[in-house]
């Protein structure tokens, strides 16, 4: 059957569904019902591969919980399972995943100015939700792949890219995806229309979009990520923001006096971000001891921060004070024990000392949360150590399905137990 011909098959049976949002045909080979089992099940390992929830602040993210449901309500898909958190990450982001999982960044947080610009984003991302705008991403990923294969889904560049495995690579992709520019025309104007409804002043998606190219302008690539790789600025949407902001009226609520309220303990706690992320840049070049400073300074201002302890580890470990660096990762797990790389470092770092009963339970839990080839090697490690050849040939075998330097040594160990 020649390639056009099975693709008109496929539509066919597939059929088309009216975009509840614009109202208008379009074409559906995911049912809903699979779009929302996915978003659901790659919420949380989503959030993990981006830096893990914000936890110092449960206020805060009650509070952007509080109007990202206030604007859910208001929108033409309100039946969506929506949820909302705020991620220990400081690049200036946000995304959205099927069925309403929605994420924003401390990093972007910081740069806004007002409840009316929270919703502005939130809105933003909530059409991109009830839109369907990822699922319409990877059907056209789909027929562009058909014939040679689907295409693999691949994590953005970060420190995971390249150990995660199996589906929790795809909620990665799906927050990567480049929208469209009729995508991030349409999610502006109907978030907008959202706003106005919710009692927001709409012109806050103004300003929103103008913070957006200001960002943008003078950085070097590795910046922009995130938000600006999938969400990408423009003077043309800031235009075109502005003149439905008039159609529809600047007399809605701004929240100025509240949000900097909200954010005051986040603000307070800039400071030792940016140390932390001078120690990252230091330790990166290879200046340790500047860094491990660096990550000193982030700690005496808030010793409650998981992240700042795994970094230290992870320096003292580059240092090769493995002990300290254990007693790091046992605080930054004692802190957050539901972050899969904290448990991931204290399981290699168990490891290293012939911990393996640590090694084991780490490097499992790590594994119940985020699947990684790293883990899945060292627990062959483990359990070749403990006697158990047939426990280490599934982990092997596990991490042999990966790519690179994991997959090859993998493969070696699986070869020389079965040879």
């Amino acid at each position: 059957m020649a390639l056009s011909t099975f693709l008109a098959a496929l539509i066919l049976i597939s059929g088309c569904t009216v975009n509840p949002v614009t109202g208008e045909r379009q074409l559906a080979l995911l049912p809903e019902s699979q779009a929302l089992a996915m978003g659901q099940e790659q919420y949380i390992p989503t959030q993990q591969t981006q830096g893990g929830k914000f936890y110092l602040d449960p206020e805060l993210n009650l509070y952007v919980k509080e109007v990202g449901q206030k604007l859910a309500a208001v929108s033409d898909r309100p039946d969506l399972p929506y949820e909302f958190v705020v991620l220990n990450n400081g690049v200036p982001n946000a995304w959205a995943l099927p069925g309403g999982k929605i994420a924003i960044n401390r990093g972007l947080l910081t740069e806004l100015e007002s409840e009316a610009q929270l919703a502005a984003v939130l809105s933003h991302e909530i059409v991109h939700a009830a839109a369907g705008h990822s699922q319409q991403q990877m059907q056209n990923q789909a027929l562009i792949s058909l014939g040679v294969g689907l295409a693999g889904f691949a994590l953005s560049d970060n420190e995971w890219a390249g150990v995660i495995m199996g589906g929790a690579t795809m909620g990665a992709q799906l927050i990567m995806a480049r929208y469209s520019q009729g995508d991030e025309l349409e999610s502006d104007a109907y978030g907008m229309r959202y706003m106005a409804r919710a009692g927001y002043d709409p012109s806050a998606a103004v300003e929103l979009q103008e913070i957006f190219v200001r960002l943008s302008e003078g950085r070097e690539s590795g910046f922009l990520q995130g938000l600006f790789a999938s969400h990408p600025p423009s003077r043309k949407r800031v235009e075109e923001n502005r003149q439905l902001a008039k159609e529809l009226g600047t007399s809605g609520r701004t929240g100025r006096d509240t949000y900097q309220q909200k954010l005051s303990y986040l603000r307070k706690l800039q400071p030792a971000y940016e140390a932390e992320a001078e120690a990252a840049r230091l330790a990166s070049e290879g200046n340790f001891d500047q860094a491990l400073g660096k990550i000193n300074e982030a700690i005496a201002i808030e010793d409650e921060e998981a992240a700042f302890y795994a970094l230290r580890g992870q320096i003292r470990e580059a240092m090769g004070n493995t002990r300290q660096a254990a007693e790091d990762f046992d605080r930054a797990t004692g802190l957050y024990p539901e972050m899969f790389s904290y448990q991931l470092y204290q399981g290699l770092n168990a490891l290293k000392q012939n911990n393996l009963t640590l090694a084991k339970r780490s490097l499992t839990r790590a594994n119940e949360m985020v699947p990684t080839s790293i883990a899945f090697l060292r627990l062959g490690d483990v359990a070749l150590k403990q006697g158990n050849r047939d426990e280490a040939a599934r982990h092997y075998a596990t991490a042999a399905k990966s790519e690179g330097a994991i997959a090859e040594e993998a493969r070696q160990k699986l070869a020389d137990l079965t040879s």
